[in-house]
């Protein structure tokens, strides 16, 4: 484990997932006050690494897993098994997925759902969820993922994190067709976390939540694309491989 890593906690103003921890499964959103993890804003990129650094401390250092990707708004989910060591960057995909304890990932998001999924088994996952990932379904193909490694939905836990609330996000009349299968006439507000709630549930999920915090309404402690920010925050998860299952 590297001696230079930034001495902060990066979930610090944030949001911590409390319904995982039983199971051994830490999950987060970070907060504006940690700052940035995108790569796209003018901040020098030294800072933003640092955060990073501290992030993957944090995880367990040098000897962590920890993958992310580049992001397409999209549902392709990666399966990570347990073989490697490091920060695995990869390539278009909004969700990650192991069966193997230990494995950290994350999804960077600034209105967008993060969504965390957990098994007592130590099987976790998470998914960047905007509308364009809703109406793929990308919480319906990580749940039948879930399934096939012997994980129903019915044991499977989910959270939606901080996001555009659905009075801030309003959609065009044809995403909100789209999203919904309802006909409008004009650009009305739609809720993304209850539409992934609603499509968690017809799968047979039974421990839902979904955070009160809005990007936007929230904007002092959380990035909002909507309201002009560059940064974003991520969500994070891992499950422990020092929990033993009861």
């Amino acid at each position: 484990m590297s001696t230079n890593a930034p001495a902060y906690d990066v979930r610090e103003g944030g949001e911590v997932v409390p319904s995982f921890a039983d199971i051994g499964v830490l999950a987060f959103t970070t907060g504006r006050a940690t700052g940035s993890f995108g790569l796209q804003s003018d901040e020098p990129v030294r800072e933003v690494v640092g955060r990073w650094t501290a992030l993957r401390t944090l995880l367990g250092g040098n000897a962590a897993r920890l993958a992310t990707s580049f992001q397409v708004h999209g549902a392709t989910i990666v399966r990570h098994g347990g073989e490697w060591r490091g920060w695995l960057r990869g390539e278009n995909a909004d969700g990650h997925l192991s069966e193997e304890r230990g494995t950290a990932m994350g999804v960077l998001v600034a209105d967008c759902v993060p969504v965390f999924l957990a098994h007592p088994r130590g099987v976790s996952a998470i998914l960047h969820s905007g509308w364009r990932g809703t109406v793929a379904g990308i919480t319906q193909r990580a749940l039948t993922e879930f399934a096939s490694l012997g994980c129903p939905p019915s044991e499977v836990r989910v959270h939606c994190g901080p996001a555009i609330c659905g009075t801030c996000y309003e959609v065009s009349a044809e995403v909100y067709a789209q999203l919904t299968g309802k006909s409008v006439d004009a650009p009305t507000p739609v809720d993304l976390r209850q539409l992934i709630g609603g499509h968690a549930r017809a799968l047979g999920v039974r421990q839902l939540s979904i955070s009160p915090l809005c990007t936007r309404c929230n904007n002092d402690r959380f990035f909002s694309h909507r309201t002009g920010d560059v940064g974003r925050q991520v969500g994070v998860i891992q499950a422990s491989v020092e929990y033993v299952m009861a």
